[in-house]
């Protein structure tokens, strides 16, 4: 008879279902979720329909446990406690979501998950154990201002490290710039610092605390595209029209640029000193910045130094041009200028040079004419003087030739062209007859070995798919044994 009335006691079948409610809560797998939540509601509903149909109150303290049964009581009342935290969660960790942010909810429900369990924690010390928890906030206040004061740095970032997260202005791999002058590709991101790797592969750890305070600018949204600015100075002994037309070419003859959005050649001032241009291109990645700057600088120069166009003196020096040429199409470079261009040619004698470029004859091309088709032989050497023209293998773009770069076959190459040669503005080259080529190597062997890689490695211009590197496999090998036929007949 004890132990049936114990059984059926109201504090027997509270710790009993709670016990239950602990084993399903840890038998059931976390990725259900739902299940979870309903069973634990269920078992929180059945505990609290006890304690209401026994008339027990769980918040309230009853005095300090001294006997089997109020021991068995305060076990019930913690169990309680401790199944409404899992209600309250399992409700959370459903409902309290943020359509398209997971990170973010996931945090926010963290946070409120903690609020829960150090709320439940409270209320058990206090109704259960009869803790006085005014006392123990007011002595946890005190300590927590010592702990706060000595943690401020500490406890600043992981602060700021939840801002920044809930906030999102940038993920893992994304471009930022910072007003201090930092930028780079974010590579880590903790509650106490973003890691941020730099283009010069420099490894910046900032802050959380500092990096909320610092103006940030997010390149890589809404995509990777980056725009980059260039600003040159040209003497005014051109119209602007035909100045700008030329910075056109030399960012058409660039590969390292996006052709979409356009690139663009902006007038931004005129005077008797220096007609002033800003170049407007876009890159791929903000990686790429550096090297199309390069690129574009390089090419600026050649173009414009194939056009005839100087280059105007700084604002800080007084410079004024005595002569103001006539506004008349400008001459390309000639044949020696060419040549004293071209590394491949620097160890030729000034009469060798002056040989070549007496042999060379001009040739014109129209915009959009196709000069040699790939597969195609072109028997002698051309030198580009002015001008765009592009190298597309098997329809792929592979480069872009620009003044002071050359093309072409002698008897020397036992190949054809690797890829059709198309001009993209009009163009005029320098041609110089293959047997004029012959003699000038055939005397010059150490020369022509060095120019061997050269021309080897010009097969590929720009750098070439890889699906046809092996049509260039042993190029110089196959040259140097024509010269050395040269040589022995």
């Amino acid at each position: 008879m004890m132990l049936s009335s114990l059984v059926w006691s109201p504090t027997w079948q509270l710790i009993l279902v709670g016990l239950v409610g602990i084993i399903v809560w840890h038998l059931m797998p976390a990725y259900r979720a739902n299940a979870r939540m309903l069973a634990q509601l269920a078992f929180f509903g059945v505990m609290s329909a006890i304690l209401v149909s026994a008339n027990l109150v769980p918040f309230s303290y009853d005095g300090e446990a001294t006997d089997t049964s109020a021991l068995l009581w305060s076990a019930a009342k913690l169990l309680w406690w401790l199944h409404l935290a899992w209600a309250i969660i399992g409700v959370v960790r459903i409902y309290l979501v943020l359509e398209g942010k997971p990170r973010e909810a996931r945090l926010l429900q963290d946070l409120v998950v903690g609020i829960v369990y150090l709320g439940v924690a409270l209320s058990m010390l206090a109704f259960v154990f009869g803790v006085p928890i005014g006392a123990l906030i007011a002595t946890s206040g005190a300590v927590a201002i010592i702990v706060g004061l000595a943690l401020q740095n500490t406890l600043s970032d992981v602060f700021s490290g939840i801002a920044l997260t809930l906030g999102r202005p940038y993920t893992l791999g994304d471009w930022i710039l910072l007003n201090n002058g930092v930028q780079g590709r974010v590579i880590e991101s903790t509650w106490r610092s973003t890691h941020i790797l730099t283009a010069e592969s420099n490894l910046v750890v900032v802050p959380n605390s500092s990096l909320a305070k610092l103006d940030l600018t997010n390149v890589s949204r809404p995509d990777e595209r980056h725009r980059v600015s260039l600003s040159v100075r040209i003497a005014p002994t051109r119209m602007p029209s035909i100045v700008t037309e030329i910075m056109r070419n030399a960012l058409l003859n660039s590969a390292s640029i996006l052709t979409e959005p356009q690139p663009l050649v902006v007038l931004k001032s005129l005077d008797a000193v220096a007609i002033e241009i800003e170049l407007q291109f876009w890159v791929a990645t903000p990686s790429q910045t550096m090297a199309a700057r390069n690129e574009v600088l390089d090419l600026v120069y050649r173009h414009a130094k194939s056009m005839g166009l100087a280059f105007a003196a700084p604002l800080t020096s007084v410079s004024y041009l005595a002569h103001m040429p006539a506004d008349e199409p400008a001459a390309p470079m000639t044949p020696l200028e060419l040549l004293k261009a071209i590394p491949a040619f620097g160890s030729l004698t000034t009469e060798e040079r002056q040989e070549l470029a007496g042999a060379a004859v001009l040739r014109e091309f129209r915009k959009g004419q196709v000069i040699v088709q790939q597969g195609d032989a072109l028997a002698t050497l051309m030198l580009v003087g002015r001008g765009v023209v592009a190298i597309s293998i098997d329809g792929r773009d592979a480069g872009r030739l620009a003044p002071g770069d050359y093309f072409g076959r002698t008897r020397l190459w036992a190949s054809v062209e690797p890829g059709t040669l198309k001009t993209l503005t009009d163009v005029a080259a320098y041609e110089i007859d293959d047997n004029m080529i012959s003699s000038v190597l055939g005397r010059r062997p150490i020369i022509a070995e060095k120019l061997a890689e050269t021309f080897t490695e010009r097969e590929r211009p720009g750098a070439a798919a890889d699906a046809q590197d092996h049509k260039h496999e042993g190029g110089a090998r196959v040259f140097l044994n024509a010269i050395q036929t040269i040589l022995r007949a």
